[in-house]
């Protein structure tokens, strides 16, 4: 039987080699971690190579995801669909293995980390979700949801303010079921971080409810054992284990310097630290004791069936239950959400009300909630400006986590990451809600889920110099251009409830991606339509105002100044005017060309585009001929009516630019 360091050094041996072979990527965080991942994997983690989605599995994650060949040496050896060959390709083009843990490449990897401090977001995320799913499908006897997210973090992740925001959230909430390693090697690019870096860790999580080990041994397999199981007995507290470790560990020359942070060790130092390890095997050779004791097909394989027999007893007491855990589990939307969705909007297009679109979202979800069960929801503080507490809310808290509301605090940030780590578990239905100002605080969350095509919600309210008198730090102007930049995002800016409700049913339909619902703080008209109309919603943009034969112009509007579009159609009457909404621009760009053409024929050069933003993006509608009314420049503080005047967003100023291009 191998030794525990003999099954470590097979990490060090693999991430060394990798690296090496690739000429670029971090060798040290792997070969400092390999004796904890050693204890963690083969003692603890609940999983099963052959089915690296079966539900009930521990998570792991390994925040500082530049360390990635710790994760892949682990996957590879423990048995995963991840060949030797594989861990070759290490950072090579379309691999399984790229240069950050990327989800839905390698099987196995969680989630996609590198920019630090989402990785251990995602893990509360995690976490929470799990303890909902929990309280909300489990009975007395029947523990269907019951298992750990275990976290791998650096000292940059600790350094990075979204570790602040997530842990004090995973304190407040008792995520028992959260363990995080801390490597505490001292080390980062720059080098002895002692000079950037002194906070006093171990209080700091204690100040956030969290159960803290402290300075265990990175390296004796048995002081680890020891703290894990002491953090596996803790029921209502996250717990961090802090791990005192050396970089690059087994490097004779280079171990404990930031000289083996982010760079190969080179052949000669390899060869050292083979001898040193006393690993004398030729590089990606390990012999089959090794893997035979890091196999873990067998005992994933029997943790599983136990799981699949625990839930049989489960359904055969709880039929319905259970059906409806598969449902959400599996992502599927309830049988009857078509129908009661169409019904839902067709009753809201029969109110015509004129309704801020914020209170319109809230409507909707009064709407929607009922049908969907797995709608898990909540705001970063601004519960009631966001309007995202539904008739059906209830609040998640330490004691009671059967909820469906979740109340953030001001963290912007964390939320978006935590609403990944809501969505990547499962069982679930993610939104959360800010003003679109503060999107910018969440934009690296709301990339890192366009990425891993994750299909969150992101409500935006209060969306341009409507705002009025807060004035230019809170009116948004360059937000929604900026997220209509993101691959894989969608992004909606309705006009009226109508479109709002319409918004939110495709986002909650969307595969591959999140949907960012860009709302209104002052009330909007109701927009009459066509049964024809009402369906062309769905398809992004279309024809809200027609005229007799070809158009002599057309104006394109969003949100609120599709209003002013409508008005500015009906004061030029002696033209033929035809007015095009588009709630979203990347939806009808994904139209075919037919359709695309049908609302914006080629033929008509006369256009006219008017959005409360930037006017950038609006050239490739308008072309060379055409006008944008916009702002390229901040706000001001005054109410909004004389802020939409001194910027000329007004419905003299759209007759204005249609007469200039006509």
């Amino acid at each position: 039987m191998s030794s525990r360091r003999d099954l470590a050094n097979a990490v060090r041996a693999l991430s060394m080699d990798a690296v090496q072979k690739a000429k670029s990527g971090h060798p040290g965080a792997p070969m400092g971690m390999a004796d904890i991942a050693e204890v963690l994997w083969n003692d603890y983690m609940n999983h099963n190579p052959a089915n690296p989605s079966w539900v009930d599995r521990d998570r792991f994650i390994l925040s500082n995801g530049h360390g990635s060949m710790l994760v892949y040496s682990l996957l590879h050896l423990t048995g995963y669909d991840l060949s030797i060959e594989d861990l070759k390709s290490f950072r090579q083009l379309h691999s399984k293995t790229p240069g950050h843990p990327e989800y839905g490449y390698a099987p196995g990897v969680e989630t996609t980390t590198g920019p630090l401090g989402q990785g251990i977001t995602n893990g509360v995320g995690m976490a929470l979700a799990e303890k909902v799913l929990a309280a909300q499908f489990n009975k007395p006897g029947h523990e269907i949801v019951d298992h750990h997210t275990y976290v791998f973090l650096g000292d940059g992740c600790m350094m990075e303010g979204i570790s602040h925001e997530a842990c004090s959230l995973a304190g407040t909430w008792g995520l028992g079921k959260l363990v995080a390693f801390y490597d505490d090697n001292g080390i980062s690019i720059d080098g002895e971080v002692d000079g950037w870096f002194t906070d006093d860790t171990p209080k700091r999580f204690e100040a956030y409810g969290w159960h803290v080990i402290s300075k265990v041994d990175g390296h004796d397999p048995e002081a680890i054992k020891k703290a894990v199981d002491e953090a596996r007995s803790i029921n209502d507290q996250p717990s961090l284990i802090c791990c005192q470790t050396i970089i690059g560990c087994g490097s004779p020359n280079k171990q404990g310097k930031e000289e083996c942070h982010g760079a190969p060790l080179g052949d000669d130092e390899i060869a050292l630290t083979r001898e040193t390890i006393g690993w004398n095997h030729p590089p990606f050779e390990v012999p089959g004791e090794i893997y035979d004791g890091w196999n873990a097909k067998d005992k994933g394989r029997q943790a599983e069936t136990a799981w699949n027999e625990k839930f049989a007893a489960y359904e055969k007491e709880f039929p319905r239950e259970a059906a409806e855990f598969k449902r959400r589990m599996a992502h599927e939307l309830p049988g009857d959400w078509e129908e009661k969705a169409n019904a839902y909007i067709a009753e809201v297009n029969a109110k015509a009300e004129k309704v801020a679109s914020r209170k319109a979202s809230q409507n909707a979800l009064n709407g929607f909630g009922p049908v969907l069960p797995e709608l898990l929801g909540g705001s970063a503080d601004l519960a009631g400006s966001n309007l995202t507490i539904w008739s059906g809310s209830k609040s998640i808290g330490k004691a009671d986590a059967s909820g469906n509301y979740i109340h953030y605090g001001v963290r912007e940030f964390g939320q978006a990451a935590i609403m990944n780590g809501i969505e990547l578990h499962g069982g679930f239905k993610a939104y959360g809600a800010t003003f679109l100002m503060f999107s910018e605080y969440a934009r690296n969350a709301l990339r890192m889920a366009s990425l891993m095509k994750l299909n969150n919600i992101h409500v935006f309210t209060h969306d341009s110099i409507g705002l009025g008198e807060d004035g230019p730090t809170h009116q948004p102007v360059e937000q929604t251009a900026s997220l209509r930049l993101i691959p894989r995002m969608s992004v909606w800016r309705p006009c009226d409830a109508v479109e709002t409700a319409v918004a939110w049913k495709c986002a909650i339909e969307r595969k591959g991606g999140p949907t960012s619902l860009i709302l209104s703080r002052q009330g909007l008209p109701h927009m009459g339509r066509s049964d024809a109309q009402l369906a062309d919603i769905a398809k992004g943009g279309y024809v809200l105002k027609d005229c007799d034969g070809a158009p002599d112009a057309i104006i394109i509007a969003t949100g609120s100044e599709v209003e002013l579009a409508m008005n500015a159609a009906a004061e030029l009457s002696g033209k033929k005017i035809r007015v095009v909404s588009m709630p979203s621009v990347d939806v009808f760009e994904s139209q075919d060309a037919g359709y695309r053409e049908s609302v914006l024929p080629a033929s008509v050069t006369a256009r006219v585009a008017v959005e409360a933003g930037v006017t950038a993006c609006w050239a490739k509608y308008t072309g060379f001929q055409g006008k944008v009314i916009g702002l390229d420049t901040f706000g001001e503080s005054a109410p909004a009516p004389e802020v939409f005047k001194h910027f000329g967003i007004t419905t003299e100023g759209v007759v204005k630019a249609v007469e200039s291009v006509l």
